[in-house]
């Protein structure tokens, strides 16, 4: 008799956004389009929430209805990249997806998250700017987090896998990456290898628990 099939690793999903009437969702919509092209034009560090409501022609009050904040309108923006990011290593193609040793999973998360930074690493740093604590709270960080430490189990690593996962979450950070990218002069390909080096160094063995 062959092994059982492994059971499928639920995750906590990033959902779509569902405003309501549809009035609402037409505000919503408006407000995303005008907000992607005002950041596509000059950057996220650049956009407020005065000239996003000028472009989509509400109410300041609006704009803070339906996205709290500046960080939960850019955090809005960065959603549909988030949702395909996740169903990539959900059920996408190994070694990112299903089929590949937990280890490499692990590696090809990290790699996926550098080039999710590098094209929307600004985006990213504006989203991270609310509240203490708000990105760690936040369903995205809860999603990756359930899925590295599912790695981890995996793999047999025997320690404290929540907080190694948040370790290595954190080495992630959109504002940490750029800095290493924009200030210390670092190569996309440099920090990748960089990351495969520190999930190597802490998982030197794989031994996939039964």
């Amino acid at each position: 008799m062959g092994d059982a099939a492994p059971k499928p690793l639920l995750l906590p999903m990033l959902e779509s956004a569902r405003p309501g009437r549809a009035d609402a969702a037409r505000n919503h919509a408006t407000i995303l389009a005008a907000a992607g092209k005002l950041v596509a034009a000059a950057g996220a560090d650049a956009v407020t929430m005065d000239q996003v409501a000028c472009a989509a022609g509400v109410g300041k009050g609006t704009l803070f209805r339906h996205f709290g904040d500046r960080s939960g309108l850019m955090r809005a923006l960065l959603d549909e990249r988030e949702r395909a990011l996740q169903d990539g290593f959900i059920r996408g193609p190994a070694p990112l997806g299903p089929g590949a040793p937990a280890r490499e999973r692990l590696v090809a998360f990290g790699e996926q998250m550098l080039e999710h930074i590098e094209i929307q690493g600004d985006l990213l740093v504006a989203a991270e700017r609310g509240a203490p604590g708000d990105r760690l709270r936040h369903q995205v960080y809860a999603a990756y987090r359930s899925h590295v430490v599912a790695l981890l189990e995996e793999s047999g690593y025997d320690g404290d896998v929540g907080y190694l996962a948040d370790v290595l979450l954190n080495s992630l950070v959109g504002e940490l990456v750029l800095f290493q990218r924009r200030d210390l002069g670092m190569s996309q390909e440099q920090l990748k290898y960089c990351w495969g080096e520190l999930v190597r160094a802490v998982l030197p063995c794989e031994s996939t628990r039964s």
